[in-house]
């Protein structure tokens, strides 16, 4: 597709792969709205970009409606859908707290679904537009203590996969985007700390560069899904 003019909201939009993907994509002359709970983080964010900043939670229907409702207004429309927003909560089976394993759902799951859907109907009217879901390489395989964060992964691969066969007929494309491990504060809103840099490891822009390729294929053709990796994370023994 043609990037400059595309109408685009971007959930988990205030900092890091989010706000990668906006800013590569303004750049390239889409007209962006980032969306994100905190309303001084994400205005900040989308000034500094020149995008439009909502505020809002995505595992809130109203919220969701309410965001591309917006988007519609002040663009005319929407063209892409990046479901962004997401966190991760980690531990031992034995460990799993009840509360944690369903918030974690509610923003990575039930949050993308809502996005999804509230956008879905537009998408269909024009016959055209793009949603795409960031998973990552743990909704490819499981390991240890990721119980919760790999089962909202999974899910997110699983419920693409249905978009997908519902949406093609319609000229909408659905994307699954599986990053590794990226040097983002993606722990921090799971009451986590932030890491210790690691030159090694992904950067945001990586993520967002690979969309922006991927965004661009003649709307004939897409890219289902896609993974990247960081050539070698691991700090020197």
């Amino acid at each position: 597709m043609e990037l400059k003019g595309a109408r685009v909201l971007i959930t988990g939009g205030s900092d890091g792969i989010g706000l990668a993907i906006g800013r590569t994509l303004t750049a390239q002359g889409a007209r962006v709205a980032l969306m994100a709970r905190r309303a001084d983080r994400v205005v900040a964010a989308a000034q500094e970009i020149g995008a439009l900043g909502i505020a809002g939670d995505v595992s809130k229907p109203a919220d969701a409606e309410t965001a591309v409702a917006r988007v519609v207004q002040e663009f005319g429309g929407i063209d892409i859908l990046v479901n962004n927003a997401g966190f991760g909560t980690f531990g031992l089976l034995t460990e799993v707290n009840l509360e944690d394993f369903e918030r974690t759902f509610a923003t990575n799951v039930t949050g993308a679904m809502l996005m999804a859907r509230a956008a879905a109907p537009h998408m269909i009217r024009q016959s055209s537009g793009n949603i795409l879901n960031i998973a990552s390489t743990a909704g490819l395989k499981g390991f240890a203590k990721g119980t919760t964060y790999c089962a909202t992964k999974f899910a997110l691969r699983g419920m693409t996969e249905c978009w997908r066969e519902e949406l093609r007929r319609h000229n909408i494309r659905v994307t699954l985007v599986n990053p590794s491990e990226v040097q983002t504060n993606f722990g921090i809103p799971a009451g986590g700390q932030a890491r210790p840099s690691n030159d090694k490891k992904l950067r945001a822009e990586e993520i967002a560069r690979a969309i922006a390729g991927a965004l661009q294929i003649d709307d004939r053709g897409f890219i289902p899904e896609f993974s990247v990796f960081a050539t070698n994370p691991f700090p020197p023994a």
